[in-house]
């Protein structure tokens, strides 16, 4: 399933350093397929695949909850445009 996370960043650095290790330990079968930021920095989207929404935000808020507070969602992966099924 895609999973959508859309962040409210309170601290940049720690969010965006807590990504970049997150990224390097993705669960077996997960996939970052997107992020991206706002240019002042305060909100961030990202799209996962991954098991389940729970497992997604889990491991999420493992290495960014402390800098943000996330919302999550299940994408409409069939009706998105660019992502693949």
């Amino acid at each position: 399933m895609h999973v959508i996370a859309i962040s409210t960043v309170a601290d940049g650095d720690l969010f965006w350093g807590g990504l970049k290790k997150a990224y390097g330990r993705l669960p077996k079968g997960a996939k970052w397929v997107l992020a991206v930021a706002s240019t002042d920095g305060t909100k961030a989207v990202n799209v996962f695949v991954h098991d389940s929404l729970d497992a997604a935000r889990e491991f999420f808020d493992g290495y960014a909850g402390p800098a943000a507070t996330t919302e999550y969602f299940e994408a409409d992966a069939v009706n998105a445009v660019g992502l693949t099924v």
